[in-house]
């Protein structure tokens, strides 16, 4: 598989990854702060498991990142440009005017230089 392609799928897994109500709800959650699995299971009518199973499976994606605080396990925004993404896709949605600086934040591993070149390939 071509070096591109592969990065398209991963690029894709991502996307799929917070494609699901819950879990833009809990990115939206971790744009705010930190929190325990116990504190977002409290924003749902869920148990635990089912939002484990939804953190685990954005933190394998690199969304998220987690420590352990004694008994807890804390959780927060790795990718913290989701915030500034989910807000832009709520303006069209609403209909809104978007706002094309919150396009480059640096989140990823590509320069700006390189950004710059994939958009204008």
């Amino acid at each position: 598989m071509k070096k591109q392609e592969k990065l398209q799928e991963e690029k894709a897994a991502i996307l799929k990854g917070i494609a699901h109500p819950v879990r833009l709800r809990v990115v939206e959650a971790l744009a705010k702060r930190e929190m325990c699995v116990c504190e977002i299971a409290e924003l749902f009518n869920f148990d635990r498991t089912t939002i484990s199973k939804h953190l685990s499976l954005m933190k394998g994606l690199g969304i998220l990142d987690s420590r352990k605080d004694g008994l807890n396990v804390m959780y927060s925004l790795r990718m913290k440009c989701l915030a500034s993404l989910l807000s832009c896709v709520e303006k069209v949605v609403l209909g809104q005017e978007v706002d094309m600086s919150a396009l480059f934040c640096g989140c990823g591993s590509l320069s700006n230089n390189d950004r710059e070149e994939e958009l204008n390939a």
